[in-house]
């Protein structure tokens, strides 16, 4: 019979987290194990890989499940409603994940070969094609004008990416923070007359 674990995996993934957000993607595996007083051994008992681990730490396990559940909405519901949730869903997670994300890679010197960045891909252009894929399945069951969905996806992704870097990575001191709701509101507003049927 096993003996109980006496480090949780989430004491393992605050650890890593620490290590990640002080040292970067170049931290090894054996100052996080020491930090979270495991060996290295049940480390990788626990996650196969240091970037399992790194996508522990930062939450990027669950950064693409909005865009996963966009399929299942095709033909349901309200499409603006339907928008409007994975805008603020995104906006939600991004909001989490990106500045240490940022924080991460800026620390330390980044390797030439790094893992982790081949392994991520790039998130911005597969959140723009899962969107733009909802569009086109909208569109061509007549709740969406027929329009450009790679471009509609690219307008509405490129602007919560930028609310993301505004409110989250660079808030000005003194400005209170632009309401997330009020901001997919305000910006379905705009869009939504273009895409109405």
């Amino acid at each position: 019979m096993p003996r109980p674990r006496t480090i949780t995996d989430e004491q393992i993934v605050t650890a890593a987290r620490e290590v990640f957000l002080e040292q970067g993607f170049p931290a090894t595996t054996a100052e996080i194990a020491r930090r979270a007083g495991v060996s290295e051994g049940t480390l990788f008992k626990r996650f196969a890989t240091k970037e399992d681990l790194f996508e522990e730490a930062v939450g990027l396990r669950d950064y693409a499940t909005w865009r996963e559940e966009l399929p299942g909405l095709v033909g349901e519901g309200d499409v603006r409603r339907n928008l409007e949730r994975a805008a603020l869903r995104f906006l939600d997670t991004a909001g989490r994940i990106v500045p240490n994300l940022m924080l991460i890679f800026s620390r330390g010197h980044a390797p030439a070969h790094n893992p982790m960045l081949e392994r991520l891909g790039n998130p911005i252009r597969k959140d723009a094609d899962a969107l733009a894929s909802y569009l086109r399945a909208e569109v061509a069951l007549g709740r969406v004008r027929p329009v450009d969905a790679d471009v509609a996806a690219l307008t509405l992704m490129g602007t919560l990416t930028h609310y993301v870097h505004r409110e989250s990575m660079t808030p000005e001191p003194g400005r209170e923070a632009l309401d997330a709701g009020r901001f997919v509101r305000g910006l379905l507003d705009v869009l939504w007359p273009g895409l109405e049927p």
